[in-house]
């Protein structure tokens, strides 16, 4: 009889021990969102010299990070990858790609000014980041994930990408 109190103890906690965790699954959309940006570094060319580590960073939604780590990821020419969290503007300029998705809002001026005219491949999946500092732009529709193109900023950034990108993205500016 005592067994089965405790049995029955031991699993009432464990529901409650586990179920107070964080969910580390990550969510299908995720998932797409890191393919996505994997294949954009394929279609991206960058101004010389290459780095010695090809830096992928998220700043914002932590989410990414564990769907980046399940994504086959590439670099320019073969250099070793890292995946990183950004919380400040100034610690994006080690990124070669930096996924951007800011709740507040406020701090898109402090990230414009900072991430001005570098070579970093910025890809967000807000709207008005898209707007103002992203190259690359996701956007989720009902039946999957596109993507828009600044194509503008991308020159002025000096990233070169490939005009299959461009045919893919469904508006380019």
């Amino acid at each position: 009889m005592r067994s089965k109190v405790w049995y029955y103890l031991a699993r009432i906690f464990a529901g409650i021990f586990f179920s107070s965790l964080p969910a580390f699954a990550v969510e299908p959309d995720m998932l797409l969102k890191a393919k996505f940006v994997a294949r954009f570094v394929q279609f991206t060319e960058w101004p010389p010299p290459p780095p010695e580590l090809f830096r992928y960073c998220v700043a914002g939604n932590l989410r990414f990070i564990e769907a980046l780590r399940l994504t086959k990821l590439y670099s320019t020419q073969g250099e070793p990858l890292q995946i990183e969290s950004i919380e400040q503007p100034s610690e994006a300029a080690q990124c070669q790609l930096l996924l951007l998705s800011l709740d507040q809002l406020s701090d898109l001026g402090a990230w414009q000014k900072q991430l001005a005219l570098t070579p970093i491949l910025v890809i967000s999946d807000n709207s008005q980041a898209f707007h103002s500092l992203a190259v690359i732009g996701l956007v989720t529709e009902p039946n999957g994930i596109s993507f828009r193109i600044n194509y503008s900023l991308a020159q002025q950034r000096g990233l070169k990408l490939s005009s299959q990108l461009l045919k893919l993205a469904r508006e380019v500016r």
